[in-house]
């Protein structure tokens, strides 16, 4: 396969095991900090999917929520596939990203509302679900020691 120049394109997506969380990207800024880029996968790739208004919702849930756990996220944004997210961090390897995913994840679970879900703080306000990302959240937490198992 002719590599490409974007990282997921060269990852044989029918060989990796979801759920999982892996390193896809790593950049050293000249300023010396260091981007980290998570592949946050819920669903296994071409097999399965998280419904827009779960990804949605978890998109806003984990944005408002990792950032009461640590200042070094960047981003947290959906894959168009629709089976996961990638977390942009400022230097937050592994062994600290994991537990701020993790507490981020239970904070989800006791959540009441999705945070900005209307219309004057959100593109489509409309299309969220609680009960949904609560359900693939509860489901990847239930999945917390085979995170970093990437390939079964």
């Amino acid at each position: 396969m002719q590599k490409m120049n974007v990282e997921s394109f060269n990852l044989d997506h029918t060989k990796v095991a979801a759920p999982y969380v892996r390193i896809a990207d790593r950049k050293e800024l000249p300023g010396g900090d260091t981007l980290i880029k998570y592949d946050v996968r819920f669903a296994q790739p071409n097999r399965g999917h998280l419904e827009m208004p779960t990804v949605h919702s978890i998109e806003h849930l984990t944005a408002e929520h990792m950032r009461n756990h640590t200042e070094a996220l960047i981003d947290f944004s959906p894959m168009g596939c629709q089976t996961g997210f990638y977390a942009l961090t400022l230097g937050l390897e592994p062994e600290a990203f994991l537990p701020v995913l993790e507490a981020t994840f239970r904070d989800i679970l006791e959540a009441g509302e999705v945070p900005a879900a209307n219309e004057t703080q959100c593109g489509w306000g409309a299309n969220h679900t609680l009960e949904g990302a609560q359900a693939a959240v509860r489901e990847f937490l239930d999945a917390r020691e085979a995170w970093e198992v990437v390939y079964a």
